[in-house]
């Protein structure tokens, strides 16, 4: 399942001015690429019923050369049962704890600062299970091609500690994966693979 095409050309074209812009010295040159920006807002607010002034200022706020983001995620078990945590904001739903990862810390110490900040569980990472593309995987249209690392953990300390992010940890067996996931952030077929790399050491790390 791919993200809608108006979202791909869209972010397409905002990556093309981007990328214009950081490198042009010609001012006929800017100004094109000014215009295709402002197409992009355009084709994305006419189809999301998003305001434009939002997303003009999201696609201003990108600079150098465009590339995507990238979302870590952490799976941790307890007994065989896989350990969510609920969101403070998006209508309290569920998902793998996780987030957009910061600069100068590894994929790994990424997740490994999610977990403990949103879980409370400290955590070792054992595996990287999964390199996904978040466009390709069913998730909630958003304005930035972004890819998902999902890594196995061990917990190795800590006690369930809710956060200004989260409002409750709890664990989960495989058949009673809450149907009020946040799809913006993790979809059931990949929690089940997850559980699938859990009790499957030897499945090699998905990709795409």
């Amino acid at each position: 399942m791919n993200d809608p095409d108006w979202l791909q050309w869209a972010r397409e074209m905002q990556a093309i001015a981007q990328i214009g812009l950081e490198y042009t010295e010609g001012p006929y040159d800017r100004e094109r690429y000014h215009t295709l920006r402002a197409l992009a807002v355009r084709a994305m607010a006419a189809h999301a019923a998003a305001n434009p002034e939002r997303i003009a200022a999201l696609f201003e706020g990108e600079t150098g050369y465009a590339t995507p983001k990238v979302d870590v995620r952490g799976a941790a078990f307890r007994d065989g049962r896989i350990l969510l945590v609920r969101e403070a904001a998006d209508e309290g739903r569920w998902t793998l704890p996780g987030g957009w990862a910061d600069v100068n810390l590894t994929p790994a110490e990424n997740v490994v600062r999610e977990m403990v900040e949103e879980s409370g569980f400290i955590v070792r990472v054992r595996k990287l299970a999964a390199v996904w593309d978040r466009s390709r995987h069913g998730h909630t249209p958003q304005p930035f091609h972004a890819y998902k690392l999902f890594f196995l953990c061990d917990i190795t300390g800590g006690a369930p500690a809710t956060s200004h992010e989260t409002s409750e940890v709890a664990f989960f067996g495989p058949d009673e994966i809450p149907e009020d996931l946040s799809h913006d952030r993790v979809r059931p077929a990949q929690i089940r693979r997850m559980f699938e790399h859990y009790q499957r050491p030897d499945l090699p790390t998905d990709f795409d």
